[in-house]
């Protein structure tokens, strides 16, 4: 269903303006509307089951365009659309195939874009590409730490990234939970990185950053899972840096590159002993080129930060660096 002058009014707009809300049950089915969502090049707001939608409708008063709802259509979902403004809901989907059955998850795709790209009078969704191969093909994990100032430098530092190396970033940033939300649209901006806040656990892509959520915990294991605890993190600093930089070091030891950015205070120190054994490489911005400069000045004090540069160079720096990993890799 839709209010026609609405819909119609969001073919004016760029596809990376059109804000997307996912209500689905099944985590199989979450994972392939974002997918989806992300393929469109439309901004993904959240993707929620029905019960986490339930504790977090004051976030989403701000406009929404269009809701994806694959779940019981209760009063709770219906005041979140009404509250949202939206120009279109779509109500209940096929299950999705699941991602290594190549052929018959892009028909699935492609019928749902078919859908939308009707709705909306955008022709062009149905040139946008659909997924195509493994999506487990990353071979390193960057992991990126910041706080004050470092949206600024994340975003410089994506922008020199290219998406296509085999690389899958997790982003620990220290955040305001109402604004959250909008870190995602402020990276994605001018790059072909896929940014989201982590709502459910899924695994690694390459191309696609993960967002620490700021309320609950995320563990990474060896196959590429990140598994949303319902734990709070430790400590004051949420995410806890210092936490998620053990537990990647830990698990992906030599394939893991650490990089801290700016910010307040010294979470990233508290393991890099143990960085340091598990062979893992650890950056920083340039304090001097931040707009906090304690945060990276503590893990270059510690004596085990491997290189120091801009955003810039540090991207540059990390090109070379994947390149060369591979190039002498075994079995790259």
């Amino acid at each position: 269903m839709r209010d026609k002058a609405c819909a119609s009014a969001l073919v004016n707009r760029t596809k990376d303006q059109i804000q997307v809300m996912v209500v689905a049950e099944s985590h199989h089915q979450r994972v392939a509307f974002c997918d989806t969502v992300r393929s469109c090049g439309f901004t993904l707001v959240d993707c929620v089951s029905r019960a986490q939608l339930k504790g977090k409708l004051e976030p989403y008063k701000a406009a929404i365009d269009i809701w994806l709802i694959d779940s019981d259509y209760d009063d709770n979902v219906a005041a979140a659309i009404t509250a949202s403004k939206s120009s279109a809901v779509l109500v209940g989907f096929i299950q999705a195939p699941y991602l290594n059955e190549a052929q018959h998850y892009a028909k699935w795709q492609r019928q749902l874009k078919r859908k939308l790209s009707k709705m909306l009078g955008l022709p062009t969704l149905l040139d946008s590409p659909a997924y195509i191969g493994n999506p487990d093909s990353w071979r390193y994990v960057v992991f990126l730490g910041a706080s004050m100032g470092g949206p600024t430098a994340i975003k410089a530092f994506l922008d020199n990234i290219s998406p296509t190396l085999p690389i899958c970033i997790l982003l620990a940033q220290h955040f305001n939970q109402a604004m959250i939300g909008k870190l995602p649209r402020i990276l994605n901006r001018h790059n072909k990185w896929r940014c989201q806040v982590i709502t459910t656990s899924q695994r690694l892509q390459t191309g696609q950053c993960l967002i620490a959520p700021i309320d609950r915990q995320i563990v990474c294991d060896s196959t590429g899972r990140v598994i949303l605890s319902e734990h709070a993190w430790d400590g004051g600093y949420k995410p806890a840096i210092g936490q998620l930089l053990k537990n990647t070091s830990d698990v992906y030891g030599t394939d893991l590159v650490s990089i801290i950015f700016s910010g307040m205070g010294n979470d990233g120190t508290q393991y890099v002993d143990s960085i340091q054994d598990n062979h893992s490489q650890l950056w920083a911005q340039d304090p001097s080129l931040s707009t906090c400069p304690s945060q990276p000045q503590a893990i270059i004090d510690s004596g085990h930060c491997q290189f120091i540069g801009s955003p810039e160079v540090l991207a540059q720096k990390l090109t070379d660096y994947i390149g060369e990993m591979m190039a002498t890799a075994p079995s790259a």
